[in-house]
């Protein structure tokens, strides 16, 4: 982490609203407030119902629901959300569900400049970021754009209720990688580093309670709270090797997004550490351990979540290709990313073995 006397930081412009209910009850005042009279409601095909009841608290002010949000955001699934939301006369959109649906709602604000309101569902904290991403051709492009971050934000723990206790704790650990990542990304702060110690901390303590007690709104509250922490953190700073990886995998072998946050996040901050121990020690005082990667590691399989890349239907001939193409991109990353390095964390993330990496 830099030294406090040397740093920049920007806060950036957006509102959240954050109790049990706001979903139905708070949802329309806040696109009021945006000026907002015609609004798009987008979702994916198993959140239909949960972004019904968000389009039907709209009233007339819903001119429609595309159901058509898919993981990773294809290019075409892009175009033709493009395509209703000109059709229906949208000066609006509403993202209803998880990072898929908000993705695509990203995807509209880019290519329209339409204002987004984000409902999550889930822990992803992508709402809290300006970053967008669309794969075409098998490969997954993202960037920044302030025209991308959600207008407002309303988190409703009631939504989270019906998210199952496995996509709850991926969800959860791939919030917690945001977070990570911050720690030790160049661009980091002060205030950026305790949100990120304090969103581990809330996510670290809420998924194990969560998976006690599904239908706590404690529980889940707490775990929505540390997802927006994490992904404010995400938002702020410039990400690493861990997600490069993750959107590798993601964009090219259409692996699932969370479940290979989570089994990829212990590996890649065991190959990190060695060049950012103030970061490491950092998140292992945030889970209250002297290892932060076997702690994550540990968290992740006592919670049930998947242990390997393999178990996720990597190949291992694809390896190989992940790896050349994760050190052909340029980002900033505390160690230096060399096709070994990476590989090395790659075969030991598709074992599923101990984190352990040697510094060089």
């Amino acid at each position: 982490m830099k030294d406090i006397l040397d740093f920049t930081h920007e806060s950036r412009p957006q509102r959240v609203v954050f109790r049990p209910g706001a979903s139905t009850d708070a949802t329309a005042g806040e696109a009021a407030g945006l000026g907002l009279r015609r609004l798009l409601v987008v979702c994916g095909s198993r959140g239909t119902a949960t972004a019904r009841a968000v389009a039907d608290s709209l009233g007339p002010a819903c001119v429609g629901l595309h159901d058509g949000a898919r993981m990773h955001v294809p290019v075409e699934v892009a175009d033709r959300a493009v395509e209703v939301a000109r059709a229906a006369g949208a000066d609006g959109v509403v993202a209803v569900g998880g990072g898929s649906s908000v993705g695509l709602g990203k995807a509209l604000a880019l290519r329209t400049g339409l204002p987004l309101i984000a409902v999550p569902s889930t822990y992803s904290g992508s709402e809290m970021t300006p970053v967008w991403g669309l794969t075409e051709g098998g490969a997954k492009r993202t960037g920044r754009d302030p025209v991308v971050l959600p207008r407002s934000v309303v988190y409703d723990p009631e939504l989270t209720l019906s998210l199952p206790v496995p996509l709850s704790v991926t969800s959860g650990i791939n919030a917690v990688a945001h977070a990570v990542e911050a720690l030790y990304a160049p661009d980091t702060t002060p205030l950026i580093a305790l949100m990120a110690q304090e969103g581990v901390r809330a996510m670290a303590a809420a998924l194990p309670a969560v998976a006690d007690d599904p239908e706590s709104l404690e529980a889940r509250g707490r775990a929505l709270y540390g997802a927006w922490l994490c992904g404010s953190c995400l938002g702020a700073t410039t990400m690493g090797l861990h997600h490069k990886l993750c959107h590798v995998l993601g964009g090219t072998f259409d692996l699932p997004h969370a479940e290979t946050h989570t089994v990829v996040l212990p590996y890649a901050l065991a190959y990190n550490a060695p060049a950012a121990p103030d970061a490491a020690a950092a998140v292992a005082r945030a889970l209250d351990t002297d290892d932060a990667a076997h702690a994550l590691r540990d968290l992740a399989n006592r919670l049930g979540a998947p242990r390997s890349l393999a178990e996720l239907g990597l190949k291992e001939a694809d390896l190989a290709v992940a790896a050349a193409q994760t050190v052909g991109q340029a980002y900033a990353n505390p160690r230096a990313v060399t096709v070994d390095g990476v590989l090395a964390v790659l075969r030991a993330a598709y074992e599923g073995g101990a984190p352990e990496f040697p510094a060089d």
